[in-house]
């Protein structure tokens, strides 16, 4: 059973429900085939329009002291943060790293890995996917990379954005989510070395890049196969809480290509949010489940998206402050109007609309 209790946070009215495994998303089957020359069609009637909250929050590390948080007991590693990444009907972070105990770290400055044991903490707090498209996900090289896709195939971990090849790296994630067909994808647009090296091709491993034209084309196609289509980047400028130019034209060319949604992270930062057309775009979410203390901001929060049909009717960020377990705990009172506040008034740097059109 699914208890729902209706939220109004800064105007804005949402669906917050509290979810047994059963209820949350599950993978779509494959479509039956249709039987050969039958006669007389079965009736058929219209399905009501979809109306499902998606969840997003931002960069989850597991180094130094989240690090020591998975090695004590993966199922809690989150802490107080799963109360609020189980409130949607599916829920979806960043997982900057690889997952690997081999390799020789890349030449550059900041190296992240993990056990295969990420999977199972993400799994523990509610997570139901992950994007691996950003700047930390190859930093152990060939070797780390084959032990991450390894390790993403034995625990079964529904991960977006990399891959064996370039097929699988840009390929939409399939889900249905009670009864409605959600395509989820990632990129990264963060130009450095793991993705001039590691970007994936067409026979090697590596994640997908916001600059290739593949990227487009999955959108396009995803529209075709999906009631929702979502798009997860790594982008942005470190430290900066306005969106570059560069972020900008992508959103555009997304919307364009028929995302409903577009969400990001990498700048440490959040960032606004509002409409670009009927797209919905959230350019950062800044860290959440984070390694280290003084990285620019310690403000997060996990932004739920109400959709009714394709278009995003309600966003809310449920506000969260890093603390020094690195845990991101879901604030209250004044702390959590500062960063609601705080939050809104990021918009007005977007050139985002502040309703659908």
């Amino acid at each position: 059973m699914v208890a729902a209790v209706l939220l109004v946070t800064g105007g804005l009215v949402t669906l917050a429900r509290s979810i047994r495994p059963a209820d949350r998303a599950t993978i779509a089957a494959p479509a039956p085939t249709a039987a050969a020359a039958a006669p007389t069609p079965a009736p058929t009637t219209s399905r009501p329009a979809a109306r499902l909250t998606l969840a997003f929050a931002g960069d989850v590390h597991f180094a130094d002291r989240t690090a020591a948080r998975l090695t004590a007991d993966p199922d809690t590693a989150f802490g107080e943060a799963a109360t609020a990444l189980r409130a949607a009907d599916l829920t979806m972070v960043n997982l900057e790293t690889a997952v690997t105990e081999r390799g020789s770290p890349e030449p550059k400055e900041f190296h992240f890995r993990t056990p295969a044991t990420a999977f199972t903490a993400l799994r523990a707090a509610g997570v139901d996917v992950a994007t691996m498209a950003n700047n930390h996900a190859a930093d152990y090289g060939a070797v780390g990379l084959s032990d991450t896709l390894a390790a993403i195939k034995s625990t079964r971990f529904p991960t977006i954005g990399i891959g064996a090849d370039a097929g699988r790296a840009y390929a939409p994630y399939y889900v249905t989510v009670r009864g409605h067909r959600v395509a989820l994808l990632a990129a990264s647009q963060i130009r450095d070395h793991t993705l001039s090296a590691w970007t994936a091709g067409p026979t090697s491993a590596g994640i997908a890049s916001a600059y290739d034209d593949r990227l487009i084309a999955a959108v396009q196609a995803a529209r075709d196969q999906a009631e929702i289509v979502v798009v997860y980047l790594h982008w942005g400028v470190e430290g900066q809480g306005c969106p570059s130019g560069d972020q900008r034209a992508l959103a555009a060319r997304l919307a364009a290509a028929g995302a409903d949604a577009v969400v990001g992270t990498h700048a440490h930062l959040l960032l606004g949010a509002g409409y670009l057309g009927s797209t919905y775009v959230a350019y950062g979410l800044g860290n959440y489940l984070w390694w280290r203390n003084s990285a620019y901001s310690d403000d997060t929060g996990v932004l739920r998206l109400t959709f009714a049909g394709r278009r995003v009717v309600g966003a809310v960020l449920a506000p969260a402050r890093i603390d020094g377990r690195g845990v991101p705990v879901p604030a209250t009172g004044g702390t959590a109007a500062r960063i609601q506040q705080k939050w809104a008034g990021l918009a007005g740097c977007t050139g985002l609309a502040a309703r659908a059109s």
